[in-house]
């Protein structure tokens, strides 16, 4: 009919034709189009929906969830601060009821950490985490836990993550309204699991695996809790930060103290939140475990701390523990590689990966994982590369904490030390018999030549792909040196003292990675060490609490570049260079001047441009400061202490200290307008032993025991003191911890 209307018109002589008629046509074949459009949608949407239906699991049962429960009992008694001191009668209960009380605590936190490490994060966090889940597959984690975790763990220690996974589920069967759905029962291989996939972060694998990808920009995973909405954004994909910016470890000997007290300051530099932020308790068991300090969200053993014989203090350190090897593909078979002449096959594997939409539905994104013998491959833009690095495979990182935890003397650290199970950290050390040390601790690979390794590695030539890892003889360690002080706060393993004998590089075959810079905590520290025969306690709260750049910094010679810089051109930047000039190089709360540096060294630390930055990103940086300053305070003449601060919730107090400085505040957050702290000091303790008494330590956590119950008062109860540079002091005496008790309770199946 359609056809025939147009026919009509367009042989009608007059150009007239039946209007009515088209219309009525169009208005028919309109319906049609729209009635065929409609099914086709229809039919598109039920299949996309039945491709992409893909429900979580039901939630298991309580009975379910409390079975592995029954065999557990822990008895918990908060102090004062909320800070959970728990006792067992085995270890395992007492990692059962740490779990119980962390999760109370913090139970997103830790429950973001077991889906990022069975590489399900991306189910509940959507596409922006599916990075992370194809890195746990690309790691190898868990066919390396189906491999080994029958064989090559111990029955103490596979009752310790047993117990601490029963008390995790405990509390899920309690709690099923804030689980996450699918994600219980929690499991033993969840625990040891979490280090394998953690530890390399620390010596910052994450960062060289993901620069193999993209030859332009670095990234890392944030191990920040961002939060965005009621969605944590840890795990994810992110530009570059480092996770962990700097620690401080200083170890002081009676005779150099001065009053015959052996002295130990643990001050581990980490993001204030999110799954590697500190959390404070002491574990007691009729075992023998009895230990106080640090944890991670997921972890069932203290990370730091000390017992009544000893104390350590971790700080990251910069070792080249990874080489990325390139790769030659045979141009007429991709699934190929050159090694020795001959062309062999890729071992492959195909990884699903559920990206949630929305509801119950999720996209199955498929990846494929090449290996080769030097280990996993990653295809970047320009290159193929097989990465070979420390910590591939290793499944006994909890058991070496454990015996850590349980050593009583230098002898028994010391043999739990040469486990070297842990692919990275040094440990600073001090103990009741006036022991002190410094160990640089990492798995360093057995590289077959010596020279620099930092560099892409030839990939066709197995003579150079390293075996195993040196003897642990061979790790770089100073033990009670004549000084009777050691330190480390992310410097060269060359200055770990002050005194004459300090470990050689010349000792040292290049291929081991050790790094040769100093950072400007370092440089301060020996400007402050130069000419004291003692160092006190006040002396060293001294040192702990100072917030200069030395002359020597990478920071105050980005600023001094700044300050010879012409501005002219710009006369608001012209007076902020003036004022610059001004600066004392000090970070101090109530320092006008000290603003427009801070939020300059925050904008280059975070962009890791540091190291000899150009003028044009000095130029970006002074700009940044300055727009910052005149949009949020209208002027240039701001105190230090208004624009750095430490905040949670309501409760807000300003800091001295600065990126790199010994009271170290990072703040990540100022392109967004905020520049509360985000990283750097957090959990500190000054543990010392007064000759011929019992060990005692001064104590503080930034925020407080309650990292997400916002409602509670151990919320945020200690950052007051934080702030203000005051401690609580802590010693093991169970009569005062039960007389300060705010609340004491029994945690078993019988116990709600």
């Amino acid at each position: 009919m359609l056809y025939a209307a147009c026919l009509n018109y367009t042989s009608n002589t007059n150009y007239s034709f039946d209007y009515k008629t088209l219309k009525a046509v169009l208005k028919s074949k309109s319906k049609t189009i729209i009635k065929i459009a409609l099914i086709l949608a229809s039919l598109i949407v039920i299949a996309l929906s039945m491709l992409l239906y893909n429900p979580l699991p039901e939630q298991p049962s309580i009975v379910e969830l409390e079975k592995s429960a029954r065999s557990y009992f822990a008895e918990v008694i908060r102090d004062e601060w909320g800070v959970p001191h728990i006792l067992g009668k085995t270890d395992a209960d007492t990692s059962f009821g740490l779990a119980y009380v962390h999760a109370e605590d913090d139970y997103q936190t830790i429950q973001n950490v077991v889906a990022a490490t069975r590489g399900q994060l991306a189910r509940y966090n959507g596409m922006d985490a599916a990075p992370t889940d194809y890195i746990v597959a690309l790691l190898n984690v868990w066919p390396s836990i189906e491999q080994q975790y029958k064989s090559n763990v111990p029955e103490d220690v596979k009752a310790l993550a047993q117990g601490y996974a029963a008390g995790l589920n405990l509390y899920a069967s309690r709690h099923l309204e804030d689980t996450w759905q699918g994600l219980a029962p929690f499991t033993a291989e969840d625990v040891l699991a979490g280090f394998m996939f953690k530890t390399p972060f620390f010596y910052g694998l994450d960062k060289t695996l993901l620069s193999l990808f993209d030859d332009e920009r670095e990234l890392s995973i944030s191990l920040v809790d961002a939060v965005d909405g009621s969605q944590t954004k840890a795990f994810e994909v992110a530009q570059y930060a480092d996770i962990e910016l700097g620690s401080n470890g200083i170890a002081i000997n009676a005779a150099r103290s001065g009053d015959n007290t052996t002295r130990l300051l643990i001050n581990s530099h980490q993001p204030l939140t999110g799954p590697v932020a500190w959390y404070e308790a002491h574990l007691k068991s009729e075992e023998g475990l009895n230990i106080m300090g640090g944890l991670f969200p997921g972890t069932p053993l203290i990370l730091h701390g000390f017992n009544e014989h000893l104390a350590w203090a971790n700080t990251v350190n910069h070792i080249d523990l990874a080489d990325s090897y390139i790769l030659t593909r045979n141009p007429d078979n991709a699934n190929q590689y050159k090694l020795d002449g001959k062309w062999h096959d890729f071992e492959s594997t195909e990884v699903n990966i559920q990206v949630r939409l929305f509801g119950p539905f999720a996209f199955n994104a498929k990846r494929k994982v090449l290996r080769t013998v030097h280990g996993p491959v990653i295809e970047g833009k320009k290159h193929t590369f097989a990465l070979r690095y420390a910590g591939a495979g290793e499944i006994r990182q909890l058991e070496q904490y454990y015996r850590l935890n349980k050593s009583q003397n230098l002898n028994q650290f010391m043999d739990a030390m040469a486990m070297n199970a842990l692919p990275s950290i040094n440990y600073v050390y001090a103990d009741k018999d006036d022991n002190i040390g410094f160990i640089h601790n990492a798995q360093f690979p057995a590289r077959p030549i010596d020279g620099d390794w930092s560099g892409d590695i030839p990939g066709d030539r197995s003579e150079l792909i390293w075996q195993g890892y040196l003897d642990f003889e061979k790790v770089p360690k100073l033990i009670n040196p004549q000084s009777g002080l050691v330190f480390d706060v992310n410097n060269t393993p060359f200055t770990a003292t002050d005194g004459s004998d300090n470990l050689q590089a010349t000792n040292f075959p290049q291929s081991m990675g050790l790094a040769s810079d100093e950072t400007n905590r370092s440089l301060r520290l020996l400007e402050l060490l130069a000419g004291k025969s003692k160092v006190s306690k006040q002396a060293l709260l001294d040192i702990k609490f100072d917030h200069a750049y030395s002359p020597k910094s990478e920071e105050y010679i980005a600023i001094q570049k700044i300050t010879e810089m012409d501005w002219s051109h710009h006369q608001g930047l012209q007076d902020a260079a003036e004022r610059l000039k001004q600066w004392d190089k000090n970070m101090d709360v109530n320092n006008t001047n000290a603003s427009i540096a801070g939020l300059v060294l925050n904008k280059l630390t975070k962009d890791n441009e540091l190291s000899e930055p150009s003028e044009s990103v000095l130029q970006a940086a002074m700009l940044n400061a300055y727009e910052h300053l005149m949009t949020h305070h209208k002027r240039l003449d701001v105190k230090w202490g208004e624009i750095n601060y430490i905040q949670r919730g309501d409760v807000k107090a300003p800091l001295d200290g600065g990126p790199d400085t010994l009271r170290a505040v990072y703040a990540f957050n100022t392109d967004k307008g905020q520049t509360y702290a985000t990283n750097g000091d957090s959990w500190i303790a000054i543990v010392e032993w007064p000759k011929n008494e019992a060990v005692r330590a001064d104590v503080i956590h930034q925020f407080g025991s309650a990292t997400q119950q916002t409602d509670s008062e151990h919320h945020n109860n200690q950052l007051p003191l934080f702030a203000k540079k005051q401690w609580r002091q802590v010693d093991f005496d169970m009569v005062r911890i039960r007389q300060s008790a705010t609340s004491t309770y029994q945690i078993s199946v019988n116990k709600p």
